[in-house]
Formats: C-alpha cells, structure tokens, sequence
C-alpha cells in the first residue's frame, strides 16, 4: 500500500519544472522588456535635450538641432524612430527655449510597437538670452 502511494507521484516533477520554468521564463521576458522599453525612452529623451541644445546655440538654428536629434536617433535606435522630429521657438519663464518634440513608437514586442506612442520634450534656453 505505502509503494502505491509512492507511485502516484511518479512524473510529476517533469511537469512541475515545465510550468514553473515557462512561468520564470515569462517573467524573465517581461522584465527584459520593460527594461528595453525605459532604455529607448532614455535614448530618446537625451537625443532631443542634445537637439535642443545643439539648436539654441547662437551659430546655429532649428533645423541644425533637428538634424542632431535624428542623426542621434539613427544611430543609436534606427530610422524608424527618427521619422517624427519638431524644433520650435517657445518661452519658459519668461526665457526663450528651443523645444525639441520627439514623436516614436513605443517598444512593446522587441522593438516593435505602436506607431506615435511615445512622445518626448527637450529644452534648452537660447544662447544669449540672459
């Protein structure tokens, strides 16, 4: 009796490391996703301070900056996420500022997302204006 009780046990181990390996390795992904979707964020948040400033400087204008921007987005995420870049003049208390708009897809399956999703703003006080 106490060897059949043993026996009704038998294989579930296998099945016990399958699910818990396909749950870790869900979780895994998941975290690795998230991880790529802050890092492209970041990179696109730094590319368009970097266009903002590039912009602002007293030698050079909007369409230099927005250049800079997407030259840097190029090379550090691909053309893709280099389609939608806009420089403007605006005025932040009361100093005139370089707005750098981004506009990119937001990384949800690798690299792929949806278009326009995300959405960045850099700034940069004009060179001069103090």
């Amino acid at each position: 009796m106490l060897l059949r009780a043993a026996g009704a046990d038998r294989g579930s181990s296998p099945a016990e490391f399958v699910l818990v390996a396909a749950l870790l390795t869900v979780l895994t992904l998941t975290v690795l996703q998230l991880a790529l979707a802050l890092h492209v964020r970041n990179t696109v948040l730094d590319a368009a301070a970097e266009g903002a400033r590039y912009g602002s400087l007293a030698d050079t204008g909007l369409d230099a900056g927005a250049a800079r921007t997407r030259d840097l987005l190029v090379a550090a995420l691909g053309p893709a996420f280099a389609t939608d870049v806009t420089a403007a003049y605006a005025s932040d208390d009361g100093y005139p500022t370089v707005r750098m708009r981004v506009v990119t897809p937001l990384p949800l399956l690798g690299l792929l997302g949806p278009d326009r999703s995300l959405e960045v703003i850099g700034r940069a006080v004009v060179e001069g204006s103090g």
